[in-house]
Formats: C-alpha cells, sequence, structure tokens
C-alpha cells in the first residue's frame, strides 16, 4: 500500500477515497481513529489515503482533480469569511 492523499481533516480523506472507490480503485485511510484521540487539538497529518501499489497511477489523478476541488471550495470560503456584506441576507 502507498500513500496518495495526505487530508486535512476526516472528511477530505473519506471525499478521496469514495472518489476512488468509485473509480474500482480500492482505498483504505490510515490513522482514521487516531483523529479522536488528540481531542480539541487539530490532527494535522495523521490522516492520509492508501492504495495497492498496482492502483497509484490511475489514482494519482483522481486525487489531484479531488485535492484541486478542494482548494478552490477553501478559498472560495475564505473569500466569503473576508466578505462581511456576505453574511448579510440579500433581497430576492
Amino acid at each position: 500500500m502507498r500513500i496518495v492523499y495526505r487530508a486535512q481533516n476526516l472528511i477530505d480523506a473519506h471525499l478521496v477515497k469514495d472518489a476512488l472507490e468509485s473509480a474500482e480503485i480500492p482505498a483504505f485511510i490510515s490513522g482514521e481513529y487516531l483523529t479522536g484521540g488528540v481531542g480539541q487539538l487539530p490532527a494535522l497529518d495523521y490522516v492520509a489515503v492508501l492504495v495497492p501499489e498496482s492502483s497509484v497511477e490511475a489514482a494519482e489523478s483522481i486525487v489531484r482533480e479531488i485535492d484541486h476541488a478542494l482548494a478552490e471550495a477553501r478559498e472560495a470560503i475564505r473569500e466569503l469569511d473576508d466578505d462581511p456584506d456576505s453574511m448579510v441576507p440579500q433581497p430576492v
């Protein structure tokens, strides 16, 4: 097994795992249960998605797509957080 993705959180790891499994690539999340052991502290670099060596090449393109989409979503959220008017309901 080889790590193809280091997740920022458990939700991201499951998104990647589900995308890989949809493409019929077996995937495993390592460190999933370690996140509960750190309490309120952020669990950084504990969670990773692994695939068999024979599937690494196929998995990498899927992981890049998901990682790019997650980065875009995070940026959009940051932009909303920076805009004080974004929290004001707009008339319909």
